[in-house]
């Protein structure tokens, strides 16, 4: 039986009340804006009365009918004087703004709690930042902490949340074990469970301690304003990228800083390599690969080693080669792809030396996902087999003329196994999930400039292309479709960015080079990949 559409979220009452309370703040605050002026002047009538009524408590009697007979001379006088009404309204008018101003006194400096954790911070750094031979030290034990801290900001809690530092210039700031041990001590002292971001200016000797906001969580996979070639892994810091893609986060547009990752010939980074514990998000990023290549008509070959049915879904789908979950399966799949790319190779070679252009077929992208590929490797070799990862050599070695994209997902854990082919030819590394600094700089070449977060969501981790910078990276949210526990929104959106499937009696699958048609079940039918799984 076929899968009913997952259900969207209706609006309810609650929903309602909440705009009409939004929309009545905002209409509030308006208001206030407009009629600014006349609350400061009703406040200083009210001031001035007061003052007036103190003044009138404190006369003694014998001194009021005085007082009443001069202040309606006064009264009288004015009254008399050309345009003296409006002149005394001018001035009641003047004085009573004047004293119904705002009159709190602005924040010049730190309080006293805050100048308290200043110090603490500065007499925690003095055995770092002070030699003996220093003849004018900058850290002292007793020192005065202004003038080593600057551009100090704190948040409600009284916490830091950016602060400059300067230090001596032969503090070894070179040397990453140094840096290391102040970003540990800072980010001890100024509060745990956050993120920072550390910015050391060599030549300036100083150094910016800043604290990051969580990035999105809730934005779900959606067709990306990208170009052929491009896929969007995921999400990072505004400061980091000079780029911005708008996208959809629930009911409302933003634009969003990337992390692009460019494929095909022109890539310097022609494969991946993400790296994470399990619930990490590794499986959701591969999904959203999948999605974003099947999007700009590109095939697809999916090798779960896992055998979960994480990617049930795309089986039978247009595009989708196949979707194995065995080790024979596997096998095959990954022969046909390294014959598949040395077709591709000779087709160039002979198109270049004939002088025409390059084939149709040979410029189609092929793009193999590869889920947690040590386990079929294992059971491979407990079967007596060869392993299928060795296919995979041809593919990340030539992939990259070919039009051949690898995406390789595998276990923290299980690194050890994979191939050095694989660590060769991945110059673009996803580390996904909680995970010390120095797991993370063996994986991607470099420690991150943040510390690490004990407890992160799924599909949060790091990123480096290449030989560029380690980002921030929030994979967007792309959730098997058929799990329940997920988010009905986010899985709704995996759905409508699925290519139609095949019917039974439709298209079959491509046959893999060596294997006969008969072999080759037709997409869709009960003897394909996944076909218990049903379309939503």
């Amino acid at each position: 039986m076929a899968r009913r559409p997952l259900p969207r979220i209706l609006s309810s009452g609650t929903a309602s009340l909440t705009r009409g309370r939004d929309l009545a703040r905002t209409a509030a605050d308006n208001a206030t804006d407009v009629l600014h002026p006349l609350l400061v002047i009703a406040r200083g009538l009210r001031i001035l009365a007061a003052t007036g009524r103190r003044k009138w408590s404190a006369t003694p009697k014998d001194k009021r009918g005085p007082a009443l007979f001069l202040a309606a001379s006064c009264v009288l006088v004015v009254a008399l004087v050309p345009y003296g009404p409006l002149l005394a309204m001018i001035t009641l008018m003047a004085a009573a703004a004047w004293y119904g101003r705002d009159r709190t006194p602005a924040k010049t400096g730190p309080s006293e709690a805050e100048s308290e954790r200043l110090a603490a911070l500065y007499e925690a750094l003095v055995p770092y930042f002070s030699v003996p031979e220093d003849p004018s030290p900058l850290f002292t034990h007793g020192g005065e902490w202004d003038k080593a801290f600057s551009g100090h900001t704190f948040d409600a809690a009284g916490r830091i949340t950016r602060l400059r530092i300067r230090y001596p210039a032969y503090f070894t700031d070179g040397e990453a074990a140094s840096r290391a041990r102040i970003e540990a001590l800072l980010h001890a002292k100024s509060g745990r469970g956050r993120e920072y971001l550390f910015d050391w200016d060599e030549e300036g000797n100083q150094l910016d301690l800043s604290v990051l906001e969580a990035l999105p969580t809730s934005i779900a996979a959606q067709p990306f304003v990208t170009s052929p070639g491009e896929a969007v892994l995921g999400f990072t810091d505004s400061t980091a990228v000079q780029r911005t893609l708008p996208v959809q986060d629930g009911d409302r547009p933003r634009d969003v800083p990337p992390v692009v990752w460019r494929t095909g010939p022109r890539s310097t980074e022609p494969h991946l390599l993400a790296v994470g514990r399990p619930g990490s998000g590794a499986s959701t990023l591969l999904r959203s690969l999948a999605l974003q290549a099947l999007r700009h008509d590109a095939d697809v070959l999916v090798v779960d080693g896992g055998g979960n049915g994480e990617y049930a879904c795309l089986v039978g789908r247009s595009g989708v080669l196949a979707v194995e979950c065995g080790p024979v399966g596997a096998l095959a799949t990954l022969e046909w792809a390294a014959q598949e790319t040395e077709r591709r190779l000779i087709a160039l070679h002979r198109a270049r030396e004939a002088g025409r252009p390059a084939p149709e077929d040979t410029r189609r992208p092929l793009w193999i996902l590869l889920d947690q590929p040590s386990v079929l490797a294992h059971l491979a070799v407990a079967e007596g087999g060869p392993d299928p990862l060795a296919q995979l050599q041809v593919p990340l070695r030539h992939g990259r003329a070919a039009h051949v994209t690898v995406a390789v997902a595998e276990r923290s854990d299980h690194l050890e196994l994979l191939h050095d082919a694989v660590w060769q030819h991945t110059r673009a590394r996803i580390v996904l999930g909680p995970a010390g600094v120095q797991e993370i700089a063996d994986v991607l070449g470099l420690p991150p400039h943040t510390t690490p977060p004990a407890l992160v969501p799924p599909g949060r981790g790091y990123a480096r292309l290449g030989t560029g910078p380690v980002y921030r990276l929030q994979v967007p949210a792309t959730p098997d479709p058929y799990d329940e526990a997920a988010h009905p929104e986010h899985r709704q959106a995996v759905v409508e960015l699925l290519p139609e499937r095949h019917q039974d009696g439709g298209p079959a699958a491509k046959p893999l080079p060596g294997q006969p048609a008969a072999q080759v079940p037709a997409a869709g039918t009960a003897d394909a990949p996944g076909a218990h799984a049903e379309t939503p």
